[in-house]
């Protein structure tokens, strides 16, 4: 299937679902409710993914090319129907699953390795194709659905292009990156212009995991570890420590970037972190205007995707205040119903609830729907 054919598709895929405005306009009263203040309460999940047919035919073609790929192999013998993908779908029991459980919105990412496995051609094409469905979704929409576009940082000057196409045109609300592109990260400076363009736009990078780089394959290759039980917390929070230590923040003090997984460890290491620096600075990184710890107060947000504990919510809103803290179910991949539960039972302020639930995710995705 060429691509042609895929933006056929697209097209047929858009005409199918111009019916459904009713549905959204009942769908916008639900998963609301009142606030001890009388105010509207919002639940909003800051890392919920989906997937569209071409990735996934471009996807399922890597993977019988390449099976033992880290990223990729997971996708052979995946169809339109395997469970997976069914949650995946943009539509499909989405709205039913986030109506039952009460959740008023997902800030919706395609899901990793979104683009970033392939040539850049295609690449900028699947970031289009897969932006402009995002999209079309949301306007259908906009109570329910926000969303983080996807670019090819393998072509930077067409990233930018995209980024700000993405921004002013389809009216989306920040970007997702998922982590090295072929083994390299964003602070390397042939990517500076796609971290410019995000400051400049005042629009977040989530930088979504993925698994370990080809360069750090071999420890994970046994137990799963290349997955989410262990690689992908790694891999992301190496990506982040690089962009503080290379001087990135000092160059784009106003970038925010948005970590999952309460921070994929860096929050109980940032003690560590900036001892070690003075330790070293000068000699094995530039030396910076501001602490480690301090810029990453400043400018890093974190989410509770995937990590259901009270105990490290407590301790990240300690260290980090809860105004760098999102709430996120990581759909479909973790289930909703508990998500919710966790939150709704955290041992936190009304107030403090509110900012976890929705109104910071409001603010730093620029939410006014």
């Amino acid at each position: 299937m060429d691509r042609r054919e895929f933006l056929g598709m697209s097209a047929a895929a858009v005409a199918s679902a111009a019916a459904a405005p009713a549905h959204a306009a009942q769908s916008a009263q639900r998963g609301a409710m009142k606030s001890a203040t009388g105010k509207v309460f919002r639940r909003i999940a800051t890392e919920e993914a989906f997937s569209i047919p071409e990735q996934l035919e471009l996807m399922t073609a890597a993977a019988r090319a390449m099976p033992d790929h880290f990223d990729v192999g997971a996708w052979l013998g995946r169809t339109a129907e395997s469970p997976i993908q069914k949650g995946l779908a943009l539509e499909g029991d989405r709205l039913k699953v986030m109506d039952e459980n009460g959740v008023t919105m997902h800030v919706l990412s395609l899901t990793s390795p979104g683009v970033q496995v392939f040539d850049a051609d295609t690449a900028v094409w699947l970031a289009q194709v897969a932006n402009d469905r995002m999209a079309e979704l949301i306007s259908r929409y906009p109570n329910r659905f926000a969303g983080l576009a996807s670019f090819a940082p393998q072509d930077p000057k067409r990233a930018v292009k995209e980024m700000e196409r993405a921004v002013n045109e389809l009216k989306l609300h920040g970007f997702v990156v998922n982590s090295h592109t072929n083994g390299e990260y964003l602070d390397d400076p042939k990517f500076w212009p796609i971290l410019e363009a995000a400051e400049a736009l005042d629009r977040a990078i989530y930088i979504h995991p993925r698994s370990p780089s080809d360069l750090m394959r071999e420890p994970y290759a046994k137990y799963g570890l290349d997955k989410a039980i262990w690689g992908y917390q790694a891999e992301t929070g190496l990506h982040a420590v690089r962009m503080i230590l290379a001087g990135v923040f000092d160059r784009f003090p106003k970038l925010k970037i948005v970590l999952g997984h309460m921070g994929e460890s860096i929050p109980y290491n940032l003690w560590r972190l900036n001892y070690m620096y003075h330790n070293h600075k000068g000699r094995r990184s530039p030396v910076l205007k501001t602490d480690p710890a301090d810029t990453f107060k400043r400018n890093f947000v974190i989410t509770t995707s995937g990590v259901e504990s009270h105990a490290v919510l407590k301790y990240c809103i300690e260290v980090l205040g809860v105004d760098n803290i999102m709430w996120a179910i990581d759909y479909p991949y973790q289930p909703t119903t508990p998500a919710v539960k966790f939150m709704d039972t955290a041992p936190v302020s009304q107030q403090d609830l509110e900012k976890l639930y929705f109104r910071n995710a409001e603010r730093v995705f620029h939410i006014t729907t």
